[in-house]
């Protein structure tokens, strides 16, 4: 699957007083092809912080389009560039301003269901795919919750995104992360729940996969972890969810033995879907209380947050 490159926002900001044919097709009916180009609102003068400037554009920034104009459709230049500009964007603003700002985007295009069929496939392929560079389960729950609040979709189209949105309310950041026991290579038992820890890094992996050995590596020369470890202050649980017992046990010797390295005898990660596996490996960082902190992040994402908690 092909991704259109976003571009950085410094530039965007640069962009609002672009001139574009969209802004004067705001009727329902539209006869020909008026897609020339994206149209950003231009800023006014008085915002002149990056916040404020930021704020404004994701609320304002699909002003100069017509949802009900189908053209946006076939020309992918345009409006797959906007969608991945826009889901970059959303980065720069809290959290609650930018899921507020994608829910009202997607109900906007429910003026045209081709529109909002076509919009809402963006929104999967840029925010849901896990090969997406812009992934982000955050941004992509107020679409599923706008999906399954839909008048424009019906009962049995929304299976697929009321499926989805019981599954991205699953462990999500800032809830407890669900219970579930691990057995060892000497058949010895424990749960994540009695791990005492400040930190603890959950990492569901199958052994063997190029992604997961990579990860593996990353986790093990990545200095600020180790020395989490190292101090007692975080402890790394690997799980491996499947069925191949003999796979598990022939890479085991690949896994640091400082880190608790286990399988899920009972398969319950999997019946129970207490995970979302789409994308394995996964990395969840959780709190001494089991919170999660960070979900499905990077090996980047977690070094981060634990030099940021060191003072650097």
């Amino acid at each position: 699957m092909n991704y259109i490159k976003y571009l950085p926002i410094a530039f965007i900001f640069c962009l609002c007083s672009c001139k574009n044919g969209s802004a004067s097709s705001q009727t329902a009916s539209v006869p020909q092809d008026t897609i020339k180009a994206f149209t950003l609102p231009a800023i006014p003068a008085m915002l002149n912080t990056p916040e404020l400037r930021a704020d404004f554009l994701v609320k304002h920034y699909w002003d100069h389009v017509n949802f009900a104009d189908t053209n946006y459709i076939h020309h992918p230049d345009i409006t797959e560039q906007a969608w991945a500009d826009y889901c970059d964007l959303l980065n720069h603003v809290p959290l609650k301003t930018a899921q507020e700002a994608m829910k009202k985007t997607i109900v906007q295009t429910e003026v045209e269901k081709k529109v909002f069929d076509y919009i809402t496939e963006l929104a999967d392929k840029y925010l849901y795919d896990p090969n997406s560079p812009l992934r982000n389960e955050e941004f992509y729950i107020p679409v599923l919750e706008a999906m399954t609040a839909s008048p424009t979709l019906t009962e049995i189209e929304k299976l697929r995104p009321q499926t989805r949105l019981k599954m991205a309310q699953k462990n999500r950041i800032g809830t407890k992360a669900l219970n579930f026991t691990y057995t060892l290579a000497s058949g010895a038992q424990g749960t994540l729940y009695q791990i005492k820890s400040e930190y603890t890094l959950l990492f569901i992996n199958n052994p063997g996969c190029h992604a997961c050995s990579e990860m593996v590596e990353m986790l093990k020369n990545t200095p600020v972890i180790n020395e989490w470890i190292r101090n007692k202050q975080l402890t790394v649980l690997s799980v491996y969810p499947d069925e191949e017992l003999n796979e598990w046990r022939k890479h085991l010797s690949e896994f640091p033995s400082e880190w608790i390295n286990g399988y899920d005898k009972s398969f319950t990660i999997k019946t129970k879907n207490l995970y979302d596996l789409k994308a394995i490996p996964t990395l969840y960082l959780l709190d001494a209380n089991k919170t999660v902190l960070l979900k499905d992040a990077t090996v980047q994402a977690i070094a981060q947050y634990l030099l940021m908690k060191q003072g650097y």
